[in-house]
């Protein structure tokens, strides 16, 4: 097959698939719930799941558009209505007011957004949105999400560009049976839904089996004709231990519900489409772990992580409890009001008490979740409560940098004195908490390898924890840590295979094929796929026909995955990495080209671009590429790096400094930058500043073994042979 065809051929493959998928139970809508379901459905039609988006009409508009106007970052936005219809004049694409009519709302409460329609079938979510709260608590106004940035045109945050794009980044959480329908030939969606809100078939599956179940027609259908069961809460599973004062339940036959909530109410990508309720979420869908930004060193919420990643942290998901223990499904209420919701599990006469909570009784300090489920603000309104339902340790928060429910309200107060009036009433705080080995990973302290193993190894601890463990060991490899990572990679823990798969990539390419090969076979398609992809470099005709094959599908399937997202940047990228591994530098040329042009501050494409034009012997090419990039690549430091490099290579030294120097000091830099900057100025004849560049990036990164080897062998050279001495020594002691 000719290799410039090789993209249709995928993009075939990819509608068989889908195809075949779709001949199952079907999507029938709500309406056929109501005569048999008629309190859930009472229930569910003040629900935020059924208001999750709507036409926009009088019935379902919230914000004031009675020409009402709302000034940002210089821009004056107008609400106004017209023949019944909601408009808005505001900057468009260009940079001047345009007049927009909205299509949808997007949310209920406590914020409100409104959907724009434009050109390919794309839909835009406003960045101005509508604060629904009581006047009294701040509401009733417009507001910008991002208050303190003038968010130009050309940005990538602005309301009409990619970022805000609602058929990739909202979509599939709000409507019924989504399919986005992204075109890649001509960079459109059809994207449809059997219902545009979230309804009954959202959570219990296509229900056209049940109906002709529920009609008699099909009595021995399991399941009651549903894909699965979501099963009544009964109440009878749990016992209460009255010396703990805690229940506890030895059901677990609720599982699929917290998969099915998971599908939505996690930070997630959508690794391939066709979820229904109770699919297996590692084939659809991968999960963000406990890493920055997104959670703190400890799993604390730190952005929006939509709770499910919160949830497995904690003592209640081991325990047994599921979401319909404490939400009811359809109302999405609260079962209880104030702690009644707690009291299900944990007795009142043990821990509403002020010797536990320490507070006074009904004060806000002794309400638990104010203690144990901390909130954050989101979207500046939404108020999100952490789910990992942890107990507080301000012990920890100086070492790990974290905040604690304690200061979070006692803000005159310190970290140490909240430890020690908690150590005084509780006694001392447990060891060993996986944050203290996450933050050395993310640190790179010098016994990070030995933390990071300790906890991985640890079953006692939170399986999300041990797998964001195995993402950070990857910078930390010696012969035991791989062998580590070997047992992992045969073993059946899926959230432990998932990070081992989403960090092969940066794995020595000599070490990938034993770690790699067994996660092929793994249940779990975004497992499989994710190793295919960081295998895909690698010469595997040696390996038998079963490995190969097994390595086809996976491939298949992540390219399928790719193919699906290709309306996103990083996916045509990754597509252009394939081709490049392929020697079908033309198609990876298109591919990063297009990359580019859809998302200008996408900065991997730029350097994938240039570095298939070095492959190519073409470097001038490759710097008229990175030198693009400069204004306009959100990771400057990168480009910079990058460019330095190309024009060593064209032997411009002094000028190649220039920009090495910039990488290596600025926000953005990391240990390798520093490096190779610091040899730069060595092979320059200034070994003075290069060991000065080094002994200032060793403080930023303690445990850069680059950074350390460099400072020996130029002190070395130097005749500083006490120094270089101080550093081998600080090296085999970070090596133990």
């Amino acid at each position: 097959m000719d290799k410039t065809d090789e993209n249709e051929s995928i993009l075939t493959t990819t509608h068989q698939i889908s195809h075949s998928e779709k001949e199952h139970a079907t999507f029938i809508g709500s309406a056929s719930c109501q005569n048999c379901h008629q309190k859930e459905s009472t229930a569910w039609k003040d629900s935020h799941h059924a208001q999750a988006m709507m036409p926009a009409s009088e019935d379902t508009v919230l914000g004031n558009f009675d020409g009402t106007t709302f000034d940002h970052g210089g821009v004056t936005t107008t609400f106004y209505k017209r023949k019944g219809n909601f408009f808005v004049e505001t900057e468009g694409t260009e940079g001047v007011l345009e007049k927009f009519p909205i299509s949808y709302t997007f949310g209920v409460t406590p914020l409100q957004q409104y959907l724009i329609q434009f050109p390919g079938g794309r839909l835009q979510a406003l960045s101005i949105a509508w604060d629904n709260r009581p006047a009294v608590d701040g509401g009733q106004r417009w507001f910008h999400l991002y208050p303190n940035e003038k968010i130009e045109h050309t940005d990538y945050l602005h309301w009409s560009g990619i970022n805000q794009n609602w058929n990739f980044m909202c979509a599939d959480c709000h409507s019924t049976n989504l399919q986005k329908n992204y075109d890649l030939q001509t960079d459109t969606f059809q994207t449809s839904w059997s219902e545009i809100n979230i309804a009954c078939e959202s959570c219990h599956g296509p229900a056209s089996k049940h109906l002709k179940w529920a009609q008699n027609q099909q009595q021995s259908l399991q399941n009651f004709g549903f894909t699965h069961e979501l099963q009544r809460l009964n109440t009878n599973q749990w016992k209460m231990n009255l010396e703990t004062g805690i229940a506890s339940s030895k059901s677990t036959k609720l599982a699929k519900e917290i998969q099915t909530c998971a599908q939505c109410h996690s930070r997630r990508a959508t690794f391939s489409p066709g979820a229904t309720a109770g699919s297996k979420f590692l084939d659809h869908y991968n999960l963000a772990l406990l890493q920055p930004p997104l959670y703190h060193a400890d799993g604390q919420i730190n952005e929006e992580v939509y709770v499910y990643g919160s949830f497995l942290q904690s003592k209640m998901y081991s325990a047994g409890v599921t979401c319909s223990n404490c939400h009811e499904p359809h109302s999405l209420q609260l079962r209880s009001s104030g702690d009644g919701v707690c009291a299900q599990c944990h007795l009142s006469e043990k821990f509403a008490q002020t010797d536990h909570h320490l507070h006074p009784i009904n004060s806000p300090g002794s309400r638990c979740i104010n203690c144990h489920m901390p909130a954050k603000n989101f979207m500046q309104v939404d108020s999100r409560r952490d789910h990992s339902f942890r107990i507080p340790r301000p012990d920890l928060s100086d070492q790990l940098k974290t905040p604690n429910a304690c200061i979070n309200c006692h803000k005159n107060q310190s970290n140490q004195w909240a430890a020690e009036v908690l150590r005084k009433r509780f006694g001392p705080a447990e060891t060993n908490h996986f944050g203290e080995a996450l933050h050395a990973g993310l640190t790179g302290a010098w016994d990070a390898e030995k933390k990071l193993s300790k906890l991985i190894l640890d079953r006692e601890q939170p399986a999300i924890a041990r797998a964001t463990a195995i993402t950070f060991l990857a910078e930390y490899l010696s012969r035991d840590s791989v062998q580590l990572l070997q047992s992992i990679a045969q073993s059946d823990e899926p959230l432990l295979s998932l990070a081992l798969a989403q960090s092969l990539d940066r794995i020595p390419e000599q070490l990938r094929p034993a770690l790699g090969i067994p996660l092929l076979y793994e249940r779990e398609r975004v497992t499989r796929s994710l190793a295919a992809n960081a295998l895909a470099t690698l010469p595997l005709g040696n390996y038998p026909a079963q490995v190969r094959q097994q390595f086809s599908l996976a491939l298949q399937e992540y390219i399928t995955s790719e193919l699906f997202n290709s309306d996103r940047p990083e996916s045509l990228s990754n597509l252009a990495g394939l081709h490049q591994q392929r020697d079908n530098s033309q198609q990876a040329e298109v591919f990063y080209h297009r990359a580019i042009s859809k998302a200008p501050y996408y900065t991997a494409a730029y350097i994938n671009l240039a570095d298939l034009y070095r492959i190519k012997g073409k470097e001038k090419s490759a710097e008229e590429v990175l030198r693009n990039a400069l204004d306009k690549a959100e990771r400057k430091a990168a480009i910079q790096h990058s460019l330095g490099l190309s024009l060593i290579r064209q032997k411009r030294y002094s000028e190649a400094i220039g920009y090495l120097k910039l990488a290596a000091e600025s926000t953005q830099t990391d240990n390798r930058y520093i490096y190779v900057y610091a040899i730069a100025l060595h092979s320059a004849g200034n070994s003075t500043q290069a060991l000065a560049t080094l002994e200032k990036g060793l403080e930023q990164f303690p445990s850069s073994i680059d950074i350390l080897r460099a400072l020996i062998s130029i002190n070395r050279e130097s005749g500083n042979l006490e120094k270089a001495k101080k550093y081998e020594n600080f090296l085999a002691g970070s090596n133990k």
